[in-house]
């Protein structure tokens, strides 16, 4: 049986290798190299087939399969393994791993792990190119501390109370240029407006007031040379990273002109760059200009489309279902105004419970972003609802997805229905369990800009349901999964009528 085995083994490859011989040297190589990663492939995939307390791996066609049934969509792929597999499974891509932890229960470690265990800084560096070196994915763990401390202090509350004042004048402006009545764009009104407002608290003034153009265009460029190719071939040499790499120069000359014109000047203004400008790292050394534009880039990437998009599915739905929520929103305006009058600032805006439910539902039904992921640094042990517990190594790709959790019928009741006061007492469906709600991450890496952005929405959609009678004309749109950041795919028409509430 031994010599059996040998001969139909060792037969075949005695031919290959006598075959490789003749090859020229280059050929040999190349063929070497494959067989070489052929065998790698295979023998991790046979290791985790082995480990029974791995997480069970989503079938295909080997080491490309889970790749393929990833690219035609993270959703479909989704929900397949869930319905088969559960809360935790995992996806070959090429020579990685992704594991999905989908759902509060499993999802634990994902938000609390710290970035020595759980780091974000690998599977986000194709980000590098676009916000620049020396700042935020392209730092070590102690220097991003410390960066992400300046964003902090950039957003803390006595800033925000600021900020909400530069808002209101921005959206008050805003809306005074629409006629007595008309037809518009949503998405297409309340992307120009975000903007106006990101560029007033984010940028400030001497953008807003004197480059807005020149500027929203180089921002365009950078916006345009993230594409999906983008995140596996961050450097490939294509006219969209050309143009995202001139647009990137520029902008560091324009904000290094600011910087200088207003240290040489003594000149101190209320906004984040101001923020960065006056950072200091715990040594004592600030950031350089172009690190400056490198954070102010990252904060604009991170909430620009981000609010847009969040702000007009409120609106969106808010209208779809306006006998449900419609009445309470205006009341709730008209129970303000008597106490404030027509003032907005920052504690009257946090006293609007219904509207901050209804941006939050909109925000649950339709987070901007399919997946949130990680790079396992320390190994971890997972235990599902069910009691099964799975071996997560170090070195693996981990994911969740506000997607997908969000329409768990075990965490909402009638996930897939809009109802914004699933939030309110005594249901408060999602406090039932950390991280049921993840529209903003959570955790240690939970978004700092949460207050910004729901101030931004809420600020928004005071000035409209003040100024404005609203009638959603278009069909309730789809979500636009193709897209990088989720937005509604197709017109957002809505009729506005003025009048004062």
């Amino acid at each position: 049986m031994a010599s059996f085995l040998q001969e139909r083994l060792m037969g075949p490859m005695a031919e290959y290798w006598a075959w490789t011989l003749v090859q020229p040297l280059q050929t040999q190589i190349a063929m070497l190299m494959g067989l070489l990663v052929v065998t790698i492939l295979f023998l991790k995939t046979l290791t985790g087939m082995l480990n029974s307390r791995r997480p069970p791996c989503v079938g295909g066609i080997p080491i490309i399969g889970g790749f393929l049934k990833f690219i035609k969509g993270p959703l479909p792929l989704m929900d397949a393994a869930y319905a088969k597999h559960g809360s935790v499974f995992s996806v070959n891509i090429f020579h990685k791993r992704m594991t999905f932890l989908i759902g509060p229960e499993v999802s634990s470690h994902f938000f609390k792990a710290n970035d020595l265990e759980m780091s974000q800084k690998e599977v986000y560096e194709f980000n590098v190119p676009t916000f620049g070196k020396g700042v935020v994915f392209d730092v070590d763990h102690k220097v991003r501390i410390e960066q992400f401390r300046f964003f902090a202090e950039a957003l803390k509350k006595n800033r925000m109370r600021t900020y909400v004042g530069m808002m209101v004048m921005e959206a008050e402006a805003f809306f005074d240029k629409w006629g007595d009545e008309g037809e518009v764009d949503l998405l297409q009104q309340l992307s120009d407006l975000i903007i106006l407002t990101a560029s007033r608290c984010l940028m400030g003034k001497e953008v807003r007031e004197q480059l807005f153009e020149k500027v929203s265009e180089l921002f365009h460029h950078l916006d345009m040379g993230m594409l999906p190719i983008s995140v596996v071939f961050p450097y490939l040499p294509i006219a969209a990273h050309r143009k995202r790499d001139w647009a990137r120069a520029e902008l560091s000359k324009i904000f290094s002109k600011i910087i200088n014109n207003r240290r040489d000047s003594g000149q101190s203004e209320p906004d984040v760059l101001q923020a960065f400008i006056d950072a200091r790292y715990k040594n004592g050394t600030g950031l350089s200009d172009d690190e400056i534009t490198g954070m102010l880039i990252a904060v604009l990437f991170a909430g620009q489309h981000t609010s847009s998009i969040t702000s007009t599915w409120a609106g969106l739905h808010m209208l779809a279902h306006k006998q449900m929520v419609w009445p309470q929103a205006e009341e709730e305006q008209r129970k303000i105004i008597k106490t404030h009058g027509d003032e907005l600032n920052f504690d009257i805006i946090n006293e609007m419970d219904h509207l901050h439910c209804c941006v939050k539902e909109s925000l649950r039904i339709h987070p901007p972003l399919i997946m949130l992921m990680r790079m396992c640094q320390k190994p971890f042990t997972v235990t599902t609802r069910d009691g099964k517990e799975y071996d997560i190594p170090k070195g693996e790709i981990v994911a969740t997805s506000p997607c997908k959790a969000h329409r768990l019928e075990h965490v909402f009741k009638d996930a897939d229905k809009y109802d914004p006061f699933r939030y309110m007492p005594p249901r408060a469906e999602d406090k039932a369990t950390p991280f049921s709600f993840i529209g903003f991450g959570g955790g240690s890496h939970g978004c700092m800009g949460e207050q910004f952005a729901y101030m931004q929405i809420k600020t928004v959609w005071s000035v409209l349901l003040r100024k404005f009678d609203l009638e959603l004309i278009s069909p309730l749109p789809e979500p636009n999964y193709e897209a990088m950041v989720v937005g509604p795919k197709g017109p957002c028409l809505v009729k506005y009528k003025r009048r004062n509430l």
